[in-house]
């Protein structure tokens, strides 16, 4: 599923984020940057030592917060690590801080001249974000963040379950059905 908006799309599909040919891939990291499970560990097996070498060096992330390395062995040249909010109830700030995470990797892919990025769906892994609320908040973060960074031409959203690709495609429909 895709959408238009101005020069740029936003790409909705069922895959693997590590086998994306595009500029940079997000990484939904933890806050120490040195690996872990999920996404986070399959970016790092994918791509070699050599992002776990660069993520030493730049002292960890805090939520809502993003961070750049190169791809190592991936197809995509970078990878933008940000880290979620673990969900605590929708009480502990866990949706602006989301809302940062998608932000804060747009502005850094654009700062480095990201045309296609491939995002993952942040924080509703291991960190427990409900899907629904969550597909909610970065559909419409990104579809922001693609009018004040139109040198990003490309968003790809890639979602490993069909479940959680037809979540987010259900509020895609709901976002951009004309009233």
């Amino acid at each position: 599923m895709e959408v238009k908006i101005g020069n740029s799309q936003l790409v909705l599909k069922q895959g693997d984020l590590t086998e994306e040919e595009v500029d940079a891939i997000v990484n939904a990291a933890n806050p120490s940057l040195l690996g872990g499970g999920g996404v986070d560990g399959a970016i790092h097996r994918a791509g070699g030592p050599e992002i776990l070498a660069q993520c030493k060096k730049l002292g960890g992330c805090h939520p809502g917060d993003a961070k750049i390395t190169s791809g190592g062995k991936l197809k995509a040249k970078y990878v933008i690590h940000t880290v979620g909010p673990i969900w605590g109830g929708g009480k502990e700030g866990e949706p602006k801080i989301l809302a940062q995470a998608y932000q804060r990797s747009m502005e850094v892919a654009s700062g480095n001249h990201c045309r296609t990025v491939s995002f993952p769906s942040i924080s509703t892994g291991a960190y427990g974000y409900p899907i629904d609320q969550a597909s909610r908040i970065a559909l419409r973060t990104i579809l922001n963040c693609l009018k004040d960074h139109q040198g990003i031409s490309e968003v790809r959203i890639v979602l490993f379950s069909f479940e959680d690709y037809q979540v987010y495609a259900r509020e895609l429909r709901q976002m951009t059905i004309p009233m």
